[in-house]
This record gives C-alpha cells, structure tokens and sequence, in this order.
C-alpha cells in the first residue's frame, strides 16, 4: 500500500550552484498526493510544483521543476531518489529557496532521516507504470532507453577521459532496499575542468570538493577521504536516474539503460514513453508486485557504515 512519512523531517544545508542556505521540510500528505514542491518564500505566483516529467525544464546538471508562473526548484534528483528508495509515495517538500540542499553530495543524509522518521501505511494500493515495449531517446554520443521487465532494473555505462574515472558499469535489480545498500551513499562528482568553467558562470557555488562533491583531475581523486567506493562514479549516475525516473509520478515497473545518460536523456525518455500509450500501461500493484518495488522493506540497518 502507498505511504507517507510519519512526522515532518527537517534539512538544513546551501545549494550546489547557488551556494545559498536554504531549509527543507518533509511534511506527510493524504494518499494519492503524490509529491509536490512548495516554494514557501515565494510571496507572488504560484508556490506549488508538481514533481513531475512533463514540469522538468530539461538540464544537463540537475533536474530542474518549473511551473506555469516561472517558479522552479531545481537540484531535486538526490530527494527523490531517496523518496523513491525508501518507498514514499506521498509527501509535500516545503523549501524557502530555490535550490534542494546538495548535503554531503548524495542521498545518504535523505535517506537516514526518512528511516529514522519511519513510515505510515495509507491503505490505498500503489500504482506504477508498466513498460509494455522498448522505448529510446538518443543523442550522437549517449542514449538510454526502457524495457519491459518485471520490476526496477538500472543498468548503467559512463565513459570519461579521466583515468580516475574511466569506463565504469553497473547493472542492479531495483528490489528490497539495493538502493539503500549499494547506491544511496554515493556522492556527486565532476572534473575539475568543468567545476573552473561552472563557477566562471556562477555555478557550483556551493561545491566543496571532498565534503558535498568528488572531483576529478585526470588521475587525482580530489576528495579527503578517497572514494566510498571504487565505482562511486557509475552508482552515483544510477541514483540519479532513479530520482529522475520519479518524476514519471509513480514506480516504474520496466529495465532502464543508460549509455552516458544525464538528466535531461532521462527526462527526454519519459516524455517518449508518455507520449506513447502502447508503450505502457498504468497498473495497481498486488502485494507480490509491490514487495519488489526500490522501497519495500528497508531498514535503518541497511544503511552503509560511512552514511
């Protein structure tokens, strides 16, 4: 059955690009919700936004929410992965600016709160998205593309001319808390090349190389502690395409693969999907679907040592 948090939860932290402080809070919501954004320091326009494909003005740095009266929250990918892979389906993200905190990079500090807090069953069935055929969205250089199957797989290839990078792949079932254990810890990363020209256009304001980001230079790793895990890189993609992937509305029953895929590829094959209603199907989940979806089942003790 769907789910909501069961008392607000709380963030304090700046924006990656902005660098500016902002709060965040978790409020619980009624089934069926889904999950919105509320920009509470907005005085004139619409405060609210849906998190949903067809708001997302496409980037290839975030993932950026936009609404009919010009207000947007971007930088929303880590939430809702963690949203995704602790099983929320329904909860409003109150926020006083216009960047999520970027945390330590990652979902981890999402991801333990939300389990701290704990969840409250709704009683009304989940719904989800079934992939009924392959569907594609390409570039010259990357594609990704969705496959029917019979629960969330991400598979994920990346290539970058750093050798502390390089050619990284992986491929995980979705199911019983995989991104809670293997991907929810795993930072942002850039090269330092693209941090020089960001921050020469006012980005990556926020960016800390070792504390919110890892940061690559050919074969140096700037990040204090090193790696938390030797393909942080890839898995940190895969988080990401998870987060994207929510903004479809629901859970995705289908297999994603990513060739150098990024945010605006992701959102680009949901909008191919959704444009298409051969290509899927909407379906109310049995107990035995809904126990395979990202969520089911965590436990705080699943959460890797260094989170």
């Amino acid at each position: 059955m769907q789910n909501t948090i069961k008392n607000p939860i709380r963030f304090v932290g700046v924006g990656l690009h902005s660098g500016r402080p902002v709060r965040m809070t978790l409020e619980p919501a009624s089934a069926g919700y889904g999950i919105w954004f509320q920009r509470t320091d907005v005085l004139d326009g619409d405060q609210m936004l849906p998190a949903r494909w067809d708001m997302v003005e496409q980037s290839p740095l975030c993932t950026k929410l936009v609404n009919g009266s010009g207000v947007s929250v971007s930088t929303i990918e880590h939430i809702m992965a963690a949203l995704a892979g602790c099983g929320v389906h329904n909860v409003l993200v109150r926020i006083d600016g216009p960047e999520v905190p970027i945390m330590d990079g990652s979902s981890a500090v999402f991801v333990k709160s939300i389990l701290a807090c704990g969840l409250m069953g709704q009683g009304e069935k989940i719904r989800a998205i079934e992939v009924l055929k392959p569907v594609r969205a390409e570039r010259v250089d990357a594609w990704a593309e969705l496959h029917p199957a019979d629960n969330l797989e991400i598979d994920f290839h990346i290539e970058f001319a750093d050798e502390a990078i390089g050619v990284q792949h992986r491929t995980l079932d979705m199911a019983n808390g995989s991104f809670v254990r293997e991907l929810c810890d795993c930072r942002t990363f850039c090269r330092q090349a693209d941090v020089e020209n960001m921050q020469a256009n006012g980005l990556a304001l926020g960016g800390i190389p070792g504390i919110n980001a890892v940061v690559f230079d050919g074969a140096r790793v700037q990040s204090g502690a090193g790696l938390r895990r030797a393909d942080e890189p890839v898995r940190h993609k895969m988080l990401d395409a998870l987060g994207d992937l929510y903004t479809a509305g629901m859970p995705i029953l289908g297999r994603y693969v990513g060739h150098r895929s990024g945010h605006a590829m992701t959102n680009k094959l949901l909008r191919a999907l959704m444009s298409d209603p051969s290509a899927y199907r909407v379906v109310e989940c049995t107990p035995e679907m809904a126990a395979r979806l990202p969520g089911a089942g965590v436990r705080m003790a699943e959460m890797p040592a260094v989170a």
